[in-house]
């Protein structure tokens, strides 16, 4: 199933209510598995994990949901990561990636010619969807970090360019726990895997070998050329924003897009897009239209692309409002807190079971 992004509000809550919790517990990991497609309004604030389990929990019951509460749980655990790591998340964290090699991206991951069908095919509709499957992810950082031997620096850049729901914590982290610098091992697929996950039947790639085989196997040839892609964000060029400095401004981000947030407050609203940001982190021009696209969720938004400082040196506001996240640390203001799956657990242990265990009393 190829998805179609949803920008309209009323469609993305619709989407909500056609989660199968049940189906999706027992289908996610296939390609054509009764996944939620979610992830890129939760991802963009646009709504929050508390939402989509109550909303789950309103349908089914906490047995039928557990697997899908605990798949949420996994988002949840790498956000508390990085407020917890800060820029050591763009670091191995915790051991060194063995075996390492280059820190380029195969030329034929980029180019989608691997001659594995299913993994060419799901990067061709990476390129034109901003979806991928969250097992065929592992997949290309297996095949990146652990066939090709390239650091997971690089490669987990040129995903994060093209995909609509990236998230930089979920995405740098579950690169790491491939690459085995966030994890006790390094995670490995054959083709059989494959196979059996996307539904077909291809033999004879570099992949198709015992499994146990893996860790020894010499980079293959259609793997060895490798090059650092070059990733830029264009931000558009607008007018100035026309402000009222005797009302609050409220500042919005491409991670802080809820419609309902301080909606009954009389303030400016501006959606910030910090060109240093987006040069540490550039997305391509489809997934900023996305962005772009959601803000207009928003009544009387107005765009703004500039550093936080040129913002509110625009003039004086009475008030200034956000909502904290990793993006926002560096704002002044306000900040309401975020909203989390379980509140109840601050204390983030080293591995996701350690923590799912803390969380799980409170489901």
């Amino acid at each position: 199933m190829t998805p179609q992004l949803l920008t309209r509000y009323a469609d993305i809550l619709a989407a909500v209510e056609r989660v199968d919790a049940t189906a999706y517990a027992r289908t996610r990991n296939y390609t054509d598995g009764a996944v939620s497609y979610l992830s890129p309004y939760i991802s963009r604030g646009v709504i929050s994990l508390p939402y989509v389990r109550e909303r789950v929990l309103s349908r089914y019951s906490r047995q039928q949901a557990y697997t899908f509460i605990f798949e949420l749980a996994w988002r949840e655990y790498f956000q508390r990561q990085w407020y917890q790591l800060g820029d050591q998340l763009w670091s191995d964290i915790k051991a060194p990636q063995q075996g390492a090699v280059h820190h380029g991206v195969p030329d034929a991951l980029q180019q989608g010619t691997t001659g594995i069908t299913a993994i060419d095919t799901a990067i061709q509709q990476l390129y034109t969807t901003g979806y991928m499957h969250n097992h065929v992810r592992m997949y290309i950082a297996s095949i990146a970090c652990n066939i090709a031997r390239a650091h997971w620096t690089q490669p987990a850049r040129w995903l994060y360019y093209h995909l609509a729901d990236h998230d930089l914590a979920s995405n740098t982290l579950s690169w790491q726990w491939v690459a085995g610098t966030f994890s006790s091992k390094k995670y490995y697929c054959d083709q059989s895997n494959i196979n059996k996950y996307c539904h077909i039947q291809q033999r004879g790639t570099f992949l198709d070998v015992p499994y146990e085989y893996l860790p020894d196997l010499a980079i293959p040839q259609i793997l060895k050329a490798h090059s650092v892609p070059g990733l830029h964000t264009i931000l558009p060029d607008i007018p100035a924003p026309q402000f009222r400095y005797d009302k609050p401004l409220l500042i919005y981000n491409a991670c802080h897009l809820d419609p309902l947030w301080r909606a009954d407050m009389d303030a400016n609203r501006v959606l910030l897009l910090e060109p240093e940001h987006y040069r540490q982190y550039p997305v391509s021009p489809h997934v900023l239209s996305f962005i772009l696209r959601l803000a207009e969720n928003i009544p009387g938004i107005q765009l703004f692309c500039g550093s936080i400082e040129d913002l509110l040196r625009t003039g004086n506001f009475p008030q200034v409002y956000t909502r904290q996240h990793p993006t926002t640390l560096h704002y002044p203001g306000i900040k309401d807190q975020p909203e989390w799956l379980f509140p109840q657990v601050t204390a983030v242990p080293g591995s996701f079971m350690s923590y799912w265990k803390k969380c799980e009393k409170y489901l």
